[in-house]
């Protein structure tokens, strides 16, 4: 297949009522794009029938790639696994609860003109009334800690240029922090607005048990993080030559390519 436009990253764990329309609904939506593009589902280590259907699925759809982690390895390792193996100029992240509409991807992508990462914001969301609470505090908090002002962090809705992850190291529990992790390496992030459905089939991995300390603890290895984040602006000084203007080096800017939006 040729070298695609568009990845799309999607971490799986013991999703088999969710696999089969997930895929058909990816199909329809990445097909708007007029561009080539490749699927990679991130098999975390599942228990159920996931393997199976992806193993099928495979036999139908030529752009589907199947990663599987030798064990359950959490999200970030998913979304690690897939950015590292991923060939677009353009990286997405959905998760396969279809909590997240593939559909919404070909206008976020007629959006990047401008920048480098765009983070959905799931603005109406479509959960219980204790996990948007959970979540409004969360955010609350990990803004306060991290200094930062982004809506929604933990929706895995994102759109990124390649260069933004090139030699990123994430650690567990990072896939909650990408914006701030992306703009501590000068790239530009924009937030949209993205629609929020509720849970088709199958049940939350995540809840405040398994979350709550977890996230605290990622936090303030975050703030730590962006607190000792190396800065500086740099001019090479030439005999004869009046000074540069001082710069800050930006990772791969120069290289950066301008997605076009589809047709």
């Amino acid at each position: 297949m040729a070298e695609p436009y568009l990845s799309l990253v999607i971490p799986a764990y013991n999703e088999q009522e969710n696999i089969v329309p997930l895929l058909s609904r990816v199909a329809g939506a990445l097909s708007r794009l007029g561009r080539e593009f490749e699927v990679l589902i991130i098999d975390d280590g599942s228990t159920d029938q996931t393997p199976k259907l992806l193993r099928d699925a495979m036999t139908k759809y030529p752009w589907l790639r199947v990663l599987r982690l030798g064990a359950n390895s959490g999200q970030t390792a998913a979304f690690d696994a897939g950015f590292k193996a991923a060939r677009g100029q353009v990286i997405a992240t959905i998760d396969a609860d279809l909590q997240n509409d593939p559909e919404e991807i070909p206008r976020l992508v007629s959006l990047m003109a401008g920048c480098d990462m765009i983070a959905g914001w799931r603005q109406k969301r479509n959960d219980t009334w204790l996990r948007r609470m959970q979540s409004r505090i969360a955010n609350r908090i990990r803004n306060w800690i991290s200094r930062e002002d982004i809506r929604d962090s933990a929706c895995s809705l994102k759109l990124y240029r390649r260069q933004c992850l090139e030699g990123l190291q994430l650690y567990k529990g990072m896939h909650r922090f990408m914006p701030t992790l992306v703009k501590m390496r000068g790239f530009t992030v924009r937030e949209e607005p993205v629609k929020h459905s509720p849970r088709h089939a199958g049940t939350a991995k995540y809840g405040l048990r398994n979350r709550a300390f977890r996230a605290l603890v990622d936090l303030l290895a975050v703030r730590w993080m962006k607190e000792r984040y190396i800065r500086y602006e740099i001019a090479e000084i030439r005999e004869g030559e009046a000074p540069a203007e001082p710069r800050f080096p930006r990772p791969q800017a120069s290289a950066r390519q301008e997605p076009r939006p589809p047709n």
